[in-house]
């Protein structure tokens, strides 16, 4: 695959599966409490399901009862990008893979405070998963 950014339309569809393709190049979300890592404590990495990069720690991950993954923070780095989204009537922070562009979910300023106050809730078909040996 070309480098992320230069990727056509045709190659995405062809790397990913048809849910990852609808959330990561067409804004796209899966339905709450359905997604793989919801409820998934495991020690180890998150990375784009798009492009690989490191995403998330899974000792930023909790459970705000939200349906989908959460974080408390990225990465370490500029691993994440945010964006203003005024879609469906609403005013949120979306956030993107910084590599590859590739839509991850929102940021809201609802997080446990002892740890920023931040909850990054991310689609998980939009990641993959790499677990600490």
């Amino acid at each position: 695959m070309s480098e992320p950014k230069a990727t056509t339309e045709a190659e995405w569809r062809e790397k990913l599966t048809p849910e990852q393709y609808h959330i990561l190049r067409e804004k796209g979300t899966e339905r709450a409490f359905t997604g793989e890592y919801d409820k998934h404590y495991k020690d180890g990495e998150y990375f784009c399901a798009g492009c690989g990069t490191k995403l998330f720690e899974s000792d930023a991950k909790y459970n705000s009862g939200c349906g989908w993954p959460a974080f408390t923070k990225p990465a370490e780095g500029e691993a994440v990008a945010e964006h203003r989204d005024t879609s469906h009537g609403m005013i949120r922070t979306e956030v993107t893979c910084s590599h590859c562009d590739g839509h991850l979910g929102h940021v809201f300023p609802d997080g446990p405070p002892e740890a920023g106050g931040l909850r990054y809730c991310i689609n998980s078909a939009a990641l993959d998963f790499e677990g600490e040996d």
